[in-house]
Parts: C-alpha cells; structure tokens; sequence
C-alpha cells in the first residue's frame, strides 16, 4: 500500500517537471531571436497570460501556460507572443505571433514546417503582409491575404490560426484580461 502511494506521489512529481510551463526547448531560441529583432531589445522576461475559466472557454482559441506570453521590459508590457500548432495537409506546422501592446501584429513565423510541399508559407516575404493587422481586422483569403500555389490548405491554415489569435487578443482586451 505505502509502495504504491510512494509511486504515485513520485509519477505525480515527474509529470509535473515534465510538463513544466514554458516554451519548449526547441522552440526558445527560435522565440528569443524573434523578440529581440522585433522589439529591438536584449532585455526582456516572458510572464505567462493567465485568464480565468470561464472567459477562457468563450475564446477562438484557449490561452494555456504555454502559449499566449507577456513581453515585459523595464516593468512595462511591450507586447504578446502567441504560440501554436495548426494543421497542414497531413501534419501540423508551428507558429509564432508577436503582437504590440495594442495588439497589433508586429511579426509571423512559421517556426518549424513539418510537410514536404506547401513550406513557402514560411517565407519572410508571404508572412510580411500580416505585419499592421490588429484585433478589428478580419482577414482573408485572395482579399487581403495572398494565396500560395501549391499550400492552399497550410495559407488558409495560417490565415484561421491568425484570425483566431487576434480575436482572442481583441476579446481578451475587452474583458481587460490583458
């Protein structure tokens, strides 16, 4: 009997330093490289967005410990960085969203492409005209998005998951969450 509480405190205790609450490992450059050319700072801490449940179950997309961050430099908020997974044809790629304080998207990346075809959405150029869109836009395909022959279904993707991200910003925002 003691045994098997031992094992179960012990389990307990591995899968919480395992799924500890921050970037993964092989993403954290990537991100850091990103803030410090996008904010033009070397100092900076990333504080978790934290939302209560109930506001949290009403947004496009569900804020966790590791995804949605606050940019803090000299004690003072300079922006978000949302993280995430969306689909593409049979796998999933992931991305990153750096937004203002206001939230206004100041950089896209797509961190790591995991298809053979349909990587161009990946392009600095491609993921430029995403920069200066904010919470009232809404975008869209051929309309004010760019289409990508040959990566439908990952520029569509793209387009949903940063839909998705600025109006969980703008719902946020308007429940003074952040």
């Amino acid at each position: 009997m003691k045994i098997n509480s031992l094992f179960t405190i012990l389990l307990s205790v591995l899968i919480f330093f395992l799924c500890s609450f921050e970037i993964p490992k092989s993403l954290k450059k990537k991100v850091a490289k990103e803030i410090k050319a996008t904010f033009s700072i070397e100092n900076y801490t990333l504080t978790n967005v934290s939302i209560n449940t109930s506001l949290n179950t009403s947004l496009p997309i569900k804020v966790d410990d590791n995804n949605f961050y606050k940019i803090i430099s000299s004690n003072k908020v300079l922006g978000y960085v949302f993280l995430d997974r969306a689909p593409s044809k049979t796998a999933e790629f992931d991305y990153l969203i750096l937004l203002d304080a206001t939230g206004t998207i100041k950089k896209s990346n797509v961190l790591i492409y995991r298809e053979e075809y349909g990587g161009e959405i990946g392009s600095t150029r491609w993921l430029r005209q995403f920069i200066g869109k904010n919470t009232n836009d809404n975008l869209e395909y051929k309309n004010n998005i760019d289409a990508i022959s040959g990566a439908t279904i990952s520029v569509r993707s793209m387009i949903n998951a940063t839909n998705d991200v600025l109006k969980t910003v703008k719902m946020l925002k308007d429940n003074k969450a952040i």
